[in-house]
């Protein structure tokens, strides 16, 4: 049986929460359960109409869907929510521009399969602390190159500037993981708003620090706070071995 708990936080500085969490324990459709994160982006309200409106298509296209694998129900349900969410900024100048990155997970057992576009992240994290996804960002391809080093890049200028999001391009490019999961693991998912204030390593301190999971997603919200809170914060949990 697994455990779960989602948090979004407006951080210090934002004045619209563009952040958007979906979570279900329980079945939908053919997944056994469904774990996303979007951050949304655009001028005015437009940010967080995208990463609301995207979620609310993926989940409603994963309960709709025909398919066995779930790899094949994840991508059908982002390529719907991209097109969806480029006719609907179309159809009103208001959203002209907007789009979201999307992280989305589901766990059968030990088996986590992940699908990921843009920089919202998912980790994996025990004794150490694992990011499962890879950014679709422009910082993330220098680095990738070898034109700067990790260090660099955590404070470039351009580190926001991301290369694929939904909503973008007429076509999106999904990534997709599988991940084994040992016992003791607990799964992060979360925007750049976490990951921007906090280095890996104190987010795995605050995760090995806290008693449950409430706490735990509480104490990097805070954190985050603590070091600046420059963007909107979204964190999903999930222990997949409980009794």
């Amino acid at each position: 049986m697994l455990k779960t708990f989602s948090i979004t936080d407006i951080g210090k500085r934002r004045k619209l929460n563009q952040d958007y969490v979906y979570t279900s324990e329980m079945p939908v459709g053919k997944l056994p359960n469904i774990f996303i994160v979007a951050d949304g982006m655009g001028g005015h309200n437009a940010g967080d109409y995208a990463s609301k409106y995207t979620v609310e298509t993926i989940v409603k296209e994963i309960g709709a869907s025909g398919e066995e694998s779930p790899e094949k129900i994840l991508e059908s349900a982002i390529k719907t929510a991209n097109e969806k969410l480029r006719k609907q900024a179309r159809e009103n100048m208001d959203l002209r521009g907007m789009g979201t990155t999307v992280v989305a997970a589901t766990c059968r057992n030990s088996d986590l399969l992940v699908a990921n576009v843009g920089d919202s992240r998912l980790y994996v994290v025990g004794e150490k602390i694992r990011q499962i996804t890879r950014d679709h960002s422009l910082v993330e391809e220098m680095v990738r190159m070898g034109g700067i080093d990790r260090e660099t890049a955590r404070n470039h200028p351009d580190k926001n500037i991301i290369t694929r999001a939904v909503g973008a391009d007429e076509e999106v490019d999904i990534d997709f993981f599988r991940v084994s999961l040992l016992p003791g693991e607990l799964v992060l998912m979360c925007s750049d708003g976490l990951t921007n204030m906090l280095e890996d390593e104190e987010i795995r301190m605050i995760l090995n620090g806290q008693r449950d999971i409430v706490e735990k997603a509480e104490e990097l919200v805070k954190a985050a706070n603590r070091n600046g809170g420059k963007d909107n914060i979204a964190v999903v949990l999930i222990e997949p071995f409980t009794e």
